[in-house]
């Protein structure tokens, strides 16, 4: 809604009122929107103008000297030079642009007559702006007057000045001091050049004598030097009869300023600009110069050249004022100068004329104010016209304010104040309107505006009118306006909403409304969610050229989600994503990625999450972690013979402190280029004292270690190289061997040749029997090993070796202990005992031998044995002989892995490093009876419809006197019940067959075999087979062998066993005849009849047996139906042999006997035997014993085969 009302309308809202006018502090703009509508005439405004200062360089193709202004009517304008009308349309050199002000002087002439101080005035029919002055400089090529210059001539001692007089052109001037040749006249405390150009000589020397003095003076800003004509300069030297010592001796003299003249002298600078002071004296010796400020401290700023002569303070402020000396001194006295500096100011404003708007009838002030040392003089001017030229009745004008009493529309005009003092010029313009316009809201009606809830909004209601507006502002039509602590109505109009509510959501109107009439715009309001990072990045600290994350996430209101912005910055700097192949930085889902992170990527990553109309913002700081940088500037000093100070300057950190430092040394001349180390010391420490070897040539490098790594070593200092002298240390590790029985080796670790601290090196080596009183043998050798002859056998010897090279001996040598050659043992251990622990282990017990029979260190002892016989065999066969080492004195040890019931001899002796000594008197001794081994052959012979017949061979160690066999059986059909387990004791160790009868037809078995002495049974072998159909004459073929070593059947678990095809040898001799089909037919009927027969049978005979566990019966038993046949026989190799059946109801029916061991050569083997200390076998030989408890057979017998 934009509504508008002619004067004398009152509009229906109460009012928070607001004065309002469009202004401006160098123009009055009236906006388009308000030209759009009305036509207001403006005072011209100057819009552009050119520098104070226009210069005509040579090199530039035109110069325009530049005037625009705005103003309705459009301005005209006009130029004044040096204050007199110019008009540059009558100049046809000159180019004038139409509707402008600015012409155009070309570069095509003589500048010359365009040169002077110009000024631009706009004008229209309301009045008239000016521009300030502009100066247009036509500079002219310098140069140095031809002439021709006498040569100057001074008595050497004496001081004088080359003069310069550099010639007048465009500053900034430059001055140099050259030769012919162009190179520079050499400057120091002596001969320096002032401020003007000239060059001072404290006092002339001999080599001042030179004819080619040149000035050259630089003018930067016109590109030109020019060069005075050459001066020369002839020095007279004195010349003294007296004595050689005395002449050309200068004479000495006190200070006195060459420049500047006089005691006292007035400085004058303007602020802003550098102030420079210098004093250049002479005497001999050539004076210092000393500055002070009188009272004060000099300046921070201050600084002093040109070998202290000049005292320069770069942009002098007000407070540098005061009173400065300089001194200038030398051992005959001192010269002084006092400066007085006064810093003054240009003009600047304090307060500047402003342009107004105002309503006619009211009284306006103009004021102009300015600042400036000295201070500034105010002129005014009205559109152009000195004040005083203009008179008006309503006008009075108070020094520096203007009032217009009851201001008439006529008194519309441009004002102009103008405040100058000698350092420059400040002019303004001010547009003074009078005029009546009703309120002209410029804000676009119907604006929506969005405001975040908790946040403030400005809505804007620009207003142009005159008089003031007064705005108010209501919101959804209601009369009422919007009031409260949190609503704010400016001086400009707008509303501004202060932690903005929802329910601060609607419709706003504003009204403007002065004398003239009034208007009104409506607009939206809406209030969102604020924005909030809920997850902000954290503080990381990462590896160089790893990848860094930094998380981001963030929540905003719903009606943004196409305007939403999730973006990174680096530093206050928006990182650029253009996901190329070269970029590092990825972001995805809020995480940016850095990828091969830098020390460049170091610093505060600032997550921004923006909408339309609010941000949040979330900063980490990413610290980038690198071992430190290589020190730098690495310095030896006090370097004495075998130390050296070294001191450096620890490289960057890089964010991890430094822990330590490690100093590396070269040394050129037994390994050259190879770096060692030599010391470290704690990263606080930037400074070491190396101690160092003698008659090396040493360089050094540094390098730090932080908790990332160690970092680059430094470049390596210059080299020391120490004197040479005697050695710091003798040999060591020191080792005394025997390798024969009469001579001593005696071999050490020789020095590095770094140690040797000089040429020469040999060593003496000393030695002499300790336990006899002798003198020490001395020999000298060079190599690191010597061999002492026809020593005693096995005697303590005293040794020392000492270094020496050809400054010296090295310190006093240790003494160590050794032994010469050792020889075999020349006694064997006696009272050899072996007692039996039980049938595979003995303890073997012996009397140590003296020390004297040992020759040597005592190395251990060796047991030897070997097996003659089996005591089942009368026969002796001397078996394989095994060894026993025991290292150490010991008395007594296991011998483990012995066959039981057999018969063994065996030996015991000692050793030490030569050798075996010999071996004691045999010892034969016997084992106890064991159990069996398995029965290497066990299968099933024949097969029938209720017998088996099975066949064995005895086990190849019986391990005793064979008692018999315990044979044993039980039904495993394919049924979830196994039958009872029938145990069958075999007596006879002969007996190689058995036939088991009455057993259950077309129904599987499972055999079990053990063969036993008088100590127990041996291991279980079993074999599997299903008994036929009917009675038939063919044998069930041989089975494969089941190797079982499970102590008893009942105690096996169960497992998977394979269900062949079932398949009868009795079938298998049914199947001819099928040709003719009525018998066959017949036959099937016949053999179903049967299969009927024999289901129920064994039905019956299940209940019978008992109950039994449904899953046993399946783990145990193949299914019957599915078997095939195998060689026309039901027998099969099990692979389940070594696991006995479950579900067991049945013991074996033989106990195994209190006595037997369950000791075996797989629990005693000579890989796997351990042993405590004191030599004893490590393991318990405790008996086992095995219950079986035998069953009733009812109607069954068994009989051999």
């Amino acid at each position: 809604m934009r509504l508008q009302r002619s004067r004398g309308s009152v509009p229906v809202v109460c009012l928070i009122t607001c004065f309002c006018a469009f202004h401006s502090t160098t123009a009055i703009d009236i906006p388009l929107e308000v030209l759009g509508h009305v036509n207001i005439e403006q005072l011209p405004t100057i819009t552009a103008q050119s520098p104070s200062s226009l210069i005509a360089f040579p090199f530039d193709e035109s110069f325009p000297m530049m005037c625009e202004a705005k103003g309705n009517p459009e301005p005209e304008f006009r130029w004044t030079k040096y204050g007199q009308e110019f008009d540059p349309s009558l100049d046809p050199r000159l180019m004038k642009e139409e509707n402008s002000g600015t012409f155009v002087i070309p570069n095509n002439g003589n500048l010359t007559e365009y040169q002077g101080t110009y000024r631009c005035y706009a004008s229209n029919k309301l009045g008239t702006a000016i521009s300030k002055e502009i100066e247009f400089i036509v500079p002219h090529v310098p140069k140095f007057p031809k002439e021709t210059l006498d040569p100057v001539v001074v008595e050497e001692g004496q001081p004088f000045t080359l003069k310069c007089d550099p010639p007048k052109g465009i500053p900034p001037l430059q001055i140099y001091w050259m030769t012919i040749s162009l190179q520079h006249i050499e400057q120091d405390e002596r001969v320096s050049m002032g401020l003007n150009g000239d060059l001072y000589f404290s006092h002339a020397v001999e080599k001042d004598s030179r004819r080619d003095y040149c000035c050259f003076a630089a003018f930067p800003r016109i590109r030109t030097i020019v060069q005075k004509t050459a001066m020369s300069v002839v020095v007279k030297t004195k010349k003294s009869d007296i004595s050689a010592e005395t002449a050309n001796a200068i004479p000495e003299r006190r200070p006195s300023l060459l420049t500047p003249s006089g005691v006292r002298s007035e400085v004058h600078h303007v602020k802003g600009e550098d102030l420079k002071l210098e004093c250049i004296a002479e005497g001999f010796p050539t004076p210092q110069v000393e500055w002070v400020k009188i009272g004060y401290k000099l300046p921070v700023k201050a600084k002093l050249e040109n070998h202290g002569k000049l005292l320069m303070v770069q942009r002098v402020e007000p407070e540098d004022s005061g009173k400065y000396m300089c001194k200038a001194k030398n051992t005959h006295g001192e010269a002084v100068h006092y400066f007085t500096v006064t810093v003054e100011e240009p003009p600047e404003w304090v307060s500047e004329p402003e342009s107004q708007l105002r309503m006619i009838g009211s009284d306006v002030l103009i004021k102009c104010l300015a600042s400036g040392t000295p201070q500034p003089i105010i002129t005014w001017r009205v559109n152009g016209v000195p004040l005083q030229e203009v008179p008006a009745a309503n006008r009075k004008a108070l020094d520096d304010t203007i009032v217009l009493h009851n201001a008439k529309a006529s008194d519309s005009a441009v004002y102009q104040c103008e405040a100058s003092n000698r350092h420059g010029t400040l002019l303004s313009n001010a547009n003074i309107m009078i005029m009546n316009l009703p309120p002209m809201i410029l804000t676009k009606e119907g604006e929506d505006y969005s405001a975040v809830e908790g946040k403030g909004v400005m809505m804007p209601c620009k207003v142009f009118s005159s008089p003031p507006s007064t705005i108010t502002w209501s919101k959804d039509d209601s009369p009422d306006t919007v009031e409260g602590p949190r609503f704010t109505v400016h001086d400009n109009g707008s509303l501004e909403i202060y932690n903005a509510e929802k329910d601060d959501k609607g419709q706003y109107t504003c009204v403007a409304k002065n004398t003239e009439g009034l208007s009104a715009i409506e607009a939206m309001l809406y209030v969102k969610d604020p924005t909030r990072i809920v997850v902000p990045p954290e503080d990381l600290q990462i590896l160089i050229g790893t990848t860094a994350q930094l998380s981001c996430l963030a929540e905003y209101d719903k009606s943004f989600s196409n305007d939403f912005e999730l973006l990174w910055e680096k530093d206050d700097m928006e990182i650029a994503l253009n996901y190329t192949e070269n970029s590092r930085y990825f972001v995805e889902n809020g995480i940016l990625q850095i990828i091969n992170v830098s020390h460049m990527d170091q610093g505060v990553y600032t997550c921004v999450a923006r909408t339309p109309v609010d941000r949040q913002t979330a900063s980490a700081l990413l610290t980038v972690l690198d071992v430190p940088d290589a020190p730098e500037y690495l310095v030896l000093s006090e370097y004495k013979s075998k130390s050296v100070k070294l001191k450096w300057i620890p490289g960057d950190d890089h964010n991890s402190s430094t822990t330590e430092f490690i100093i590396e040394y070269e040394e050129s001349q037994w390994e050259p280029g190879n770096w060692k180390e030599l010391l470290r010391i704690p990263g606080n420490h930037n400074l070491a004292i190396l101690k160092l070897h003698g008659h090396v040539d040493y360089r050094f490098r540094v390098s730090g270690v932080n908790a990332v790594g160690r970092g680059l070593p430094s470049k390596p200092t210059d080299r020391y190289k120490t004197p040479p002298s005697a050695p710091d240390k003798n040999p060591e590790n020191i080792k005394i061997e025997g390798h024969l029985p009469h001579e001593m080796d005696i071999n050490w670790e020789p020095l590095l040749p770094i140690e040797h601290n000089g040429p020469g090196l040999e060593y003496k080596v000393c030695y002499r029997r300790q336990d006899v009183e002798e003198d020490w043998k001395e020999h000298m050798v060079k190599r690191h090993s010597f061999v002492v002859k026809n020593t005693p056998t096995f005697v303590p010897y005293e040794i020392k070796i000492q270094a020496r090279n050809h400054q010296g001996w090295g310190p006093e040598p240790k003494i160590v202990s050794g032994y010469s050659g050792e020889d075999f043992p020349s006694a064997a251990p006696e009272d050899v005992a072996v007692e039996v622990m039980n049938s595979s282990v003995v303890k073997v017990s012996w009397a140590r031998i003296h020390k004297d029979k040992l020759h040597g260190h005592l190395g251990g002892y060796r047991i030897n044995w070997w097996r003659l016989r089996s005591l089942v065999e009368s026969k002796k066969s001397h078996g394989e002989k095994h060894t026993l080492t025991l290292p150490g004195d010991r008395n007594h040890a296991a011998v483990p892995g012995l066959t039981p019931f057999s018969e063994y001899s065996l030996i015991v002796m000692t050793f030490n490093g030569r050798g075996n000594g010999p071996g004691s008197h045999p010892v034969n001794f016997k084992t106890p009876e064991g159990v069996p081994e398995k029965n290497p052959v066990f299968r099933v012979m024949d097969v029938q419809k209720h017998t088996v017949s099975l066949e064995w061979a005895q086990p190849m160690e019986p391990n005793g006197i064979l008692t018999g066999y315990l044979l044993e059986y039980q039904l495993i059909n394919d049924t979830e019940e196994v039958g009872p387990l029938q145990t069958v004791d075999i007596s006879k160790p002969d007996t190689v067959k058995w036939t088991l009868r009455d057993l259950e037809s077309v129904s599987k078995y499972k055999f079990y075999l053990r063969s036993c002495t008088s100590v127990g049974c041996g291991p279980i072998v079993s074999e599997e087979c299903t008994t036929t159909l009917e009675t038939t004459s063919t044998l069930a073929s041989t089975a494969g062998l089941s190797k079982s070593a499970s102590p008893s059947p009942a105690s096996t678990p169960k497992s998977p066993v394979t269900k062949p095809t079932r398949s009868t040898i009795g079938l298998a001799s049914i199947h001819g005849g099928i040709s003719t089909q009525g018998w066959f037919i017949g036959l099937m009927c016949a053999i179903a009849f049967l299969t009927l027969i024999v289901l129920i049978a064994c039905f019956v005979n299940r209940n019978k047996g008992g109950k039994y566990s449904v899953k046993e019966k399946e783990d145990l038993h193949p299914d019957v139906e599915s078997q095939g046949m195998n060689d026309d026989t039901f027998c099969e190799y099990s692979d389940n042999d070594e696991k006995p059946l479950k579900g067991s109801q049945h013991s074996l029916s033989r106990e195994i006997k209190a006595g037997d061991s369950g000791d075996s050569l797989v629990d005693y083997g000579d890989e796997d035997v351990q042993f405590n200390e004191d030599g004893s076998f490590i393991g318990e030989y405790a008996g086992r014993k095995e219950k079986r408890a035998s069953s009733e057979i009812k109607g069954t017998v068994q009989t051999p085969a």
